[in-house]
């Protein structure tokens, strides 16, 4: 199985690196160095304007712009699963999981990229802004979706390839999600939705349901799922599988009782 991710927009690349932390390279540098150069061709303004960024958000993510280089370093980089921090990646935690954790999640995990396509957790990413459903002009095509294409649903098939049944987990929003294409994806999809009890129904609350993605590849990855049946024992910060609202690709888990309530 393979489980996607959504990337976060706040980063962090104060905090220090784990020491030997391993690192890998990024698999569509290509594809992100023509992306970079057409984002280099905007001003400030025009940023701000194509990703409804203040002045200072667009000023800093230009600069990131010109910064960025193909060659990767600890200098310039770091990886992934380090560098996101926005509520998915609360959930997961990744600071605490273990080598052995991390080297599972490399084979399992992929986490969506509007500039990177597809990143592994351990790839080292540079800095950057640039969600999956910004409408960038390319020579492929007037956004994102078609600049991307065919190709992301490829590099899942190579990697779900020694499976006999291939079945890929979506974590990820439905903005990266339908960076995926469908028709080329040969593996079985299956979402997993996260909801709390609030006004008396049950509802997703987009915080809770973020970090519960999170949540949910962290049990994926210490408890080292290989089947979607697995899936139904996720039990942390309080969720539940609910099997008479679940389908079977569609797996509902709920919790009455939400932290914050």
């Amino acid at each position: 199985m393979l489980f996607l991710l959504s990337p976060a927009k706040s980063l962090d690349y104060d905090t220090p690196v784990p020491e030997g932390l391993p690192h890998t390279t990024p698999q569509f540098v290509p594809q992100s160095t023509a992306l970079i150069e057409v984002l280099r061709e905007q001003s400030p303004q025009q940023i701000a304007s194509l990703m409804e960024l203040s002045d200072t958000l667009a000023a800093l993510n230009v600069a990131r712009y010109q910064a960025w280089r193909p060659r990767f370093t600890a200098h310039n980089s770091r990886q992934a699963v380090l560098a996101f921090n926005g509520d998915v990646y609360e959930g997961l935690q990744a600071r605490s999981l273990s080598a052995d954790d991390l080297d599972w999640a490399q084979s399992h995990v992929a986490i969506l990229s509007g500039l990177y396509g597809v990143l592994r957790p351990l790839d080292r990413m540079q800095p950057y802004r640039l969600e999956m459903g910004t409408r960038l002009a390319t020579e492929a095509g007037s956004n994102l979706y078609q600049f991307w294409g065919r190709q992301i649903a490829e590099h899942l098939n190579t990697r779900l390839r020694a499976d006999t049944t291939p079945v890929v987990i979506n974590l990820a929003s439905q903005e990266y999600f339908k960076a995926v294409d469908r028709k080329a994806l040969k593996a079985r999809v299956i979402e997993c939705v996260f909801e709390d009890w609030k006004g008396g129904n049950y509802k997703i609350i987009s915080f809770f349901a973020k970090r519960a993605r999170g949540l949910m590849a962290r049990y994926a990855i210490t408890h080292r799922l290989a089947t979607p049946h697995q899936l139904e024992g996720f039990d942390l910060d309080g969720y539940a599988f609910a099997p008479a609202s679940s389908e079977p690709e569609r797996l509902v888990f709920r919790r009455k009782t939400p932290p914050s309530a």
